[in-house]
């Protein structure tokens, strides 16, 4: 950030007096600008055992599978926007159940939520929405895991097949960085 969205203003990277980390703070009118993560919402949803999953045709990731998700929209919950995305990328209306898994991201400043689903059944079918190349169903010894988009999602995915040999629900917490070029994870 350069200017301030108040008054337009120069900002400068400061640490606001009574706060603890460098702020985005106008140099003008002193607005201090707060920088905070954002917030993924999706969903695993099964159809007869299988997995839906979508070919993202955007970037990041084109080409590669995923599940439903994407950011959140302002006035929408997170439950919400998960049903939301499953609409817009598999043309899938969906009923969103159980929290599955909670990722933090922290290179991307990012927080992934992804919540178990199931297609509607008044609506049972699903298609291919304008982010995605194609829409497949996927049985777990199907999966393209070499493929599959993120980590987050590859996270989700693992703890919602588990859970589901296991006939349990639980919720699976991640925290994914990079330190020193290396991939670290950490299970809470």
């Amino acid at each position: 950030m350069k200017f301030c969205s108040t008054c337009g203003q120069p900002v400068e990277l400061k640490v606001p007096e009574g706060d603890h980390l460098p702020r985005s703070v106008c140099t003008a009118c002193g607005t201090i600008h707060y920088e905070n993560p954002r917030i993924i919402a999706g969903c695993v949803i099964e159809v007869d055992g299988k997995i839906l999953m979508c070919k993202r045709a955007i970037e990041p990731r084109h080409g590669f599978w995923t599940i439903p998700a994407g950011f959140m929209e302002n006035g929408e919950s997170v439950q919400q926007g998960a049903a939301r995305e499953a609409m817009e990328e598999a043309l899938a209306h969906v009923q969103i159940g159980s929290m599955l898994a909670v990722v933090s991201v922290l290179r991307a400043h990012q927080v992934h939520i992804m919540f178990r689903a199931r297609l509607d059944p008044a609506h049972p079918e699903f298609g291919i929405g304008p982010e995605s190349l194609e829409t497949q169903l996927y049985a777990e010894s199907e999966i393209p895991w070499p493929q599959v988009a993120f980590l987050s999602v590859e996270f989700a995915l693992r703890r919602y097949l588990e859970d589901r040999r296991n006939g349990v629900q639980q919720l699976h917490f991640r925290t994914i960085d990079w330190r020193d070029g290396k991939l670290v994870t950490t299970d809470d």
